[in-house]
């Protein structure tokens, strides 16, 4: 694979992944005239919860639903310019013009009007953009696995130089699939989040396998991981070094957890023949979650991976995707329960879902 790094019109950097031998030289010049942006982003402590919480008002002005000759994650063309400036690509990597954390926003007051109670921080950190393809009629399922296997490469890239950055506590690499998700850019793509703080699912992740490993002596996602593999009832599909299986607990009407055999705290730290059974095992999962219904269906994919700076040594890699859909056109809405006290109720179960996905 072969990296680039440039910069775009306003000074963001761009980053190109090439893994078809013939690549040309990406050598092109950002031809617009783009202002540079100061985000304001700004993070303030909940004080009944101690969860930080990130407000970014400089994003409700980001490209909403454009038409697809109009998109702007696709390459350019001599009367059509876009965030990528070459006239095609493999992957490309590039800061986010509307970020809900940058590395430029200003010190602010330590507290919100003087409230020792609240805490508050700039928004420091750094959020990017991953274009997967420049095909912008296709989808992560449909790409060839070695495709697939360029860009888990780019998320390991990405998580070690966004955690290198002063003040990233957490790297976050994501990916949101489908309007019924909340997408605004329909061509293939994800993004990944330099958090300036340990997220709060993180956070709670790490404090209970710390409790498990006192009490047990052996990491909680090796035993559950362990656990799924002999019942076998809800393991969806499994290859050399991974096993994907709906958990136990499942909240959403779909769900399936991606777990490496070994434990490992982050990307990085994945072998190659890892991630080659990644992106094999990964690409069964999704193309089995889109004949669930017979279309394609929203799925939101997010990494779990180790924060920068602590519970290293408890946290174990892997990826959770999930669907809002519950079925071929209804929504699992996150109403009274859910999103009023965190009580998730499922409408079916995981047995259930994990044998339709067996096919």
């Amino acid at each position: 694979m072969r990296r680039t790094a440039g910069k775009l019109a306003d000074g963001r950097e761009i980053i190109y992944f090439d893994d078809t031998p013939d690549a040309p030289p990406r050598d092109a010049v950002d031809t617009r005239d783009l202002p540079r942006t100061q985000p304001l982003s700004e993070v303030r402590r909940d004080p009944l919860t101690d969860e930080w919480v990130a407000m970014a008002a400089h994003r409700q002005t980001r490209t909403y639903k454009p038409p697809a000759d109009l998109c702007p994650l696709c390459p350019s063309t001599p009367d059509k310019p876009t965030e990528v400036p070459e006239p095609s690509y493999d992957v490309a990597v590039f800061e986010n013009r509307f970020p809900s954390f940058a590395e430029s926003v200003p010190d602010l007051p330590a507290t919100v009007d003087g409230m020792p109670m609240v805490a508050r921080a700039a928004g420091r950190g750094r959020c990017e953009v991953v274009c997967f393809t420049s095909d912008h009629n296709t989808s992560f399922g449909q790409l060839p696995v070695s495709r697939v296997r360029t860009v888990v490469d780019v998320w390991a890239d990405r998580t070690s130089a966004l955690g290198a950055l002063p003040g990233v506590e957490q790297v976050f690499p994501f990916e949101n699939r489908g309007e019924e998700i909340g997408v605004t850019l329909h061509h293939p793509h994800g993004q990944v989040y330099g958090y300036p703080f340990v997220t709060p699912k993180t956070e709670r992740m790490l404090s209970v396998a710390a409790r498990y490993r006192e009490a047990h002596g052996r990491p909680l996602v090796g035993d559950v991981l362990a656990a799924e593999r002999a019942a076998g009832s809800r393991v969806v599909a499994e290859g050399a070094h991974w096993t994907a299986f709906v958990p136990a607990a499942a909240r959403w009407p779909v769900e399936v957890h991606l777990v490496p055999h070994r434990q490992v705290p982050d990307l990085p730290a994945l072998t190659d023949d890892e991630r080659d059974d990644f992106a094999a095992l990964y690409l069964t999962v999704l193309r089995r979650m889109d004949a669930l219904h017979d279309r394609p269906l929203p799925y939101i994919a997010a990494w779990h991976q180790a924060p920068v700076r602590t519970g290293r040594d408890l946290a174990w890699l892997h990826l959770e995707v999930f669907s809002v859909l519950r079925t071929a056109d209804k929504l699992k809405y996150l109403a009274g329960s859910e999103s009023g006290m965190g009580v998730w109720i499922n409408d079916a179960t995981p047995e259930q879902v994990a044998e339709r996905l067996r096919g």
